[in-house]
């Protein structure tokens, strides 16, 4: 077996972020194609001629484990492609990654990402990976499991109260990141100081959130399919009590919390949308006035365009009326016209759940889920 092919075997061994890595390139094949890797990415400018002359650095994004990604950069004496297991600069030593970004894209995904430090600053891409690099980069690898159990056994002796999540190796075998997660501040010098000992190697130790904790864990979704933030989701966005009551959503912390204690993220996912159709209704504290009574709003259901209402002395009936309608019946009031009855404007009649104060008797504070 040539030193290429045992290359892409161990490319595809490398489950570096993702469920499978994509192999090595070879300009004579087509053996990568994008799947499943969750830090993959899509070059739409791909075949988009790169500005000529190209003289000093250019930039790449080279992804590692756990969602990691840096840019760094690479003289015009190589040329790097997708899928390219690379040498690069560490703090100390050497990591390898595998390209996911060249190209004129890279400054669109620096901009995208705020990077604004100049070429020259930026951490330098040594070589393509040689196999003896791959082979101790396996072997780094094979290591993480067994140390990852082995420091939760150290952290439960020293009476620490964390979670070791997960550990990552550096290529060159000489350092590893320990992703932990923790309630309160935590001293693990101790803890360092045992790992170091026992594994000689440099230890750095990286805190982390539950929403990354459940990145990296998985699991399966209330939905039926796999975490999101596990299988496509790289960034992370704040999620609001806000947006689950901007939705007419129930506040039930188990529907709306997920694996990771938190509101789910997937209630941005129609938020805009639900933004957008709200421009449309009107303020939801109009009083409609009619000769029966005034009738006060209640909820609404916003893709059917419904308002519904119900009277200030009878507030267990509820009355569906179409937005148009009620900015009809609101403007008659201003001009001082009441109208009979609000039961000739429904569209729908409903029984009201909520007790005499107006409040749902499922109603639950879920704020502790932000």
């Amino acid at each position: 077996m040539n030193e290429d092919q045992q290359a892409k075997n161990a490319a595809s061994f490398m489950p570096r972020g993702c469920c499978r890595a994509p192999r090595v390139y070879n300009p004579k094949d087509r053996i990568f194609q994008h799947s499943c890797c969750k830090l993959d990415e899509h070059n739409w400018l791909k075949d988009y001629p790169l500005p000529l002359p190209e003289e000093g650095l250019r930039a790449a994004e080279i992804r590692f484990k756990n969602g990691r990604k840096e840019f760094f950069s690479y003289t015009t004496e190589f040329e790097l492609k997708e899928g390219e297991i690379v040498a690069v600069e560490a703090t100390a030593g050497h990591d390898l990654g595998i390209v996911t970004l060249v190209g004129e894209i890279i400054k669109l995904q620096m901009k995208r990402k705020k990077i604004v430090a100049p070429l020259e600053t930026l951490k330098k891409v040594y070589r393509h990976a040689k196999l003896s690099d791959i082979e101790k980069w396996v072997g780094a690898v094979e290591l993480e499991e067994k140390t990852l159990f082995r420091s939760r056994e150290v952290a439960m002796d020293l009476n620490l109260n964390m979670k070791m999540n997960d550990v990552e190796y550096q290529g060159d075998k000489t350092k590893a990141i320990f992703y932990y997660t923790a309630e309160d501040r935590v001293d693990f010098r101790e803890l360092i100081k045992k790992l170091a000992e026992e594994f000689h190697i440099r230890i750095e130790m990286r805190q982390i959130g539950m929403r990354q904790e459940a990145a990296k864990l998985g699991g399966m979704g209330s939905c039926g399919r796999e975490l999101c933030c596990s299988s496509w989701m790289a960034d992370f966005h704040s999620v609001s009590t806000n947006v689950a009551r901007l939705q007419q959503l129930s506040p039930n912390p188990q529907k709306l919390a997920g694996q990771c204690g938190k509101l789910k993220c997937c209630l941005n996912y129609e938020y805009q949308a639900y933004v957008d159709a709200l421009q449309a209704f009107p303020d939801n504290r109009t009083v409609l006035k009619t000769k029966k009574g005034e009738a006060y709003h209640q909820k609404s259901d916003i893709f059917k365009g419904l308002m519904w209402y119900a009277y200030s002395n009878d507030r267990n009936n509820l009355m569906a009326i179409p937005i148009d309608k009620v900015k009809e019946i609101a403007a008659s009031n201003k001009k001082g016209k009441l109208p009979e009855k609000l039961e000739d404007f429904a569209f729908l009649k409903e029984q009201n759940t909520e007790d005499q104060y107006g409040n749902d008797k499922n109603d639950v504070q879920f704020s502790n889920y932000e």
